[in-house]
């Protein structure tokens, strides 16, 4: 059977489009160019990938043509960053979105924990992470925003509060049909890099919680197709138990995306 008439069939069964799981690697600031092309071939000889999934890598900036021309087809591929400018010029260093678009990219990163954090500053404060997410999507790309407390936050009692402050301010930024190219990608920031992971349950409350809020703020029907994906040390092994929550849509996967074991992650999407 092809893929476009499977494809179909699975559509046929009632599931939109836009719920498939979405599975995302952020390779970070990694990989020189041998390594790269180890990764990209682990990628290519992986296999099928479930009708159910879609799958997109985020390269760092200097490898994201050798990815996007070696890569196989039916893996998307996202940059890390785009700038808050809304068009070309003196913006030295910057990846205006608009370029990142015009250079045949459909998919951006904006608002990870370690861009609102740091780089010899405060880092991207929340109104800066959602003027970016509204910059990007006018330009045509769809956006993995984050989201995601310290663990500061999350001893204190304030991870809802926390979460739902900097999607607010996304939120206030993005007309109702905007959310058609934003997935929000919960990150609890005590998670990334440390081997922890939030259990299951963890995870769903928050995805619940945000869920919750689009559809009370937005609407039913932006909060029902709205993906909202989980990161924070996933692994193939943390990634079946996680997948089954109702409100878990799929991963944003750091280390593990740049080993083979990205492949058990992607094969973890089970079918409805």
């Amino acid at each position: 059977m092809s893929t476009s008439k499977a494809w179909a069939e699975y559509l046929a069964r009632g599931v939109p489009p836009q719920k498939r799981y979405l599975i995302g690697g952020n390779w970070k600031a990694n990989g020189t160019l041998a390594q790269t092309a180890g990764i990209v071939k682990i990628l290519n000889q992986g296999g099928a990938i479930p009708l159910e999934a879609e799958v997109v890598i985020a390269p760092p900036a200097h490898l994201l043509g050798y990815v996007k021309d070696n890569l196989r087809p039916d893996v998307a591929v996202s940059a890390q960053n785009s700038a808050l400018t809304t068009k070309p010029g003196a913006f030295t260093g910057e990846l205006p979105a608009v370029l990142l678009k015009d250079f045949g990219l459909n998919w951006v990163i904006i608002g990870h924990s370690e861009r609102r954090e740091g780089f010899g500053g405060p880092g991207e404060s929340d109104e800066v992470v959602a003027t970016k997410t509204k910059v990007a999507v006018d330009a045509g790309l769809h956006v993995m925003a984050c989201v995601g407390e310290k663990l500061e936050q999350r001893e204190a009692g304030k991870t809802t509060e926390v979460v739902l402050s900097q999607l607010n301010a996304i939120a206030s930024k993005l007309a109702r049909e905007d959310w058609s190219k934003v997935v929000i990608a919960y990150e609890p920031v005590w998670a990334i890099g440390t081997g922890k992971v939030a259990t299951p349950e963890q995870a769903q409350e928050v995805h619940e919680s945000i869920r919750a809020f689009v559809k009370e703020k937005v609407g039913a029907q932006q909060a029902a197709l709205l993906r909202i994906i989980y990161g924070g040390s996933v692994k193939g092994s943390s990634a079946p138990g996680l997948i089954l929550k109702p409100d878990i849509d799929g991963f944003l996967v750091g280390g593990a995306s740049l080993t083979s074991d990205f492949v058990t992650i992607i094969r973890a999407v089970k079918s409805p």
